[in-house]
């Protein structure tokens, strides 16, 4: 087996994040004062603060290594975001309004709409990129392979982990985006392989992140956060 606080470093992070995500849903079902029904305005804030505390508490765990193949994950960053954008901005589909969008609760001359919009963008290109592809290719990609992943080296390849990741990456994500989400998993899982290199998984994330969030920001598809 793992390293017991191995496997909490690459495991406890997403699990936090899983389970305050879990709670907006549920606080949206059982409760009428904005507390409830606006509860991701104030979760999202914390959601990040606590994930962010615990990355930097296991940082060492996680080695990390200067990425390589720059050129490479940058091209894949963007073309991963223009993946994602490509049904509204190329094909028609309908604008998706409807979101988080602080200034349908604070009004944007608020004091509390730019905190809460950097926070929103700390969350989506930093915590984001790090929570998640330390788990699914930092952890369960490697995990299938062998149940004491350390033994396994980052970007090893076999069609059990390749498959489960890309698939349980999708359906992390919302219905509506579960065809791009698949295809999304699918190529950071070849980052992975391509890179082996867990940094250069992160950074691809990221910059797909941060193009995303700026495009939120310019056209107001709040849907997308």
């Amino acid at each position: 087996m793992a390293n017991g606080r191995k496997l909490l470093a690459y495991t406890l992070p997403m699990v936090t994040f899983s389970f305050l995500l879990g709670a907006v849903s549920v606080l949206h079902k059982i409760g009428n004062n904005i507390w409830f029904t606006s509860a991701e305005y104030w979760i999202y804030p914390v959601q990040t603060i606590l994930c962010g505390a615990l990355l930097i508490r296991f940082y060492r765990e996680y080695r990390f290594r200067s990425p390589s193949r720059v050129g490479f994950i940058m091209v894949t960053g963007v073309l991963v975001f223009l993946l994602w954008i490509s049904p509204q901005q190329f094909l028609g589909l309908p604008p998706r309004t409807i979101g988080f969008n602080p200034a349908s609760i604070f009004g944007n001359q608020s004091p509390l709409y730019w905190p809460t919009i950097i926070l929103r963008f700390l969350r989506l290109v930093i915590v984001v990129p790090f929570v998640e592809e330390i788990f699914w290719r930092g952890f369960l990609l490697r995990y299938f392979i062998d149940e004491n992943f350390e033994r396994v080296p980052f970007g090893a390849f076999s069609w059990l982990s390749f498959s489960i990741v890309a698939l349980s990456f999708a359906l992390s994500h919302s219905p509506p985006d579960w065809p791009v989400a698949l295809v999304t998993g699918v190529i950071y899982n070849g980052v992975a392989y391509r890179t082996k290199n867990l940094s250069s998984c992160i950074l691809t994330h990221a910059i797909t992140n941060l193009l995303l969030g700026l495009w939120i920001m310019k056209t107001k598809q709040w849907g997308f956060w």
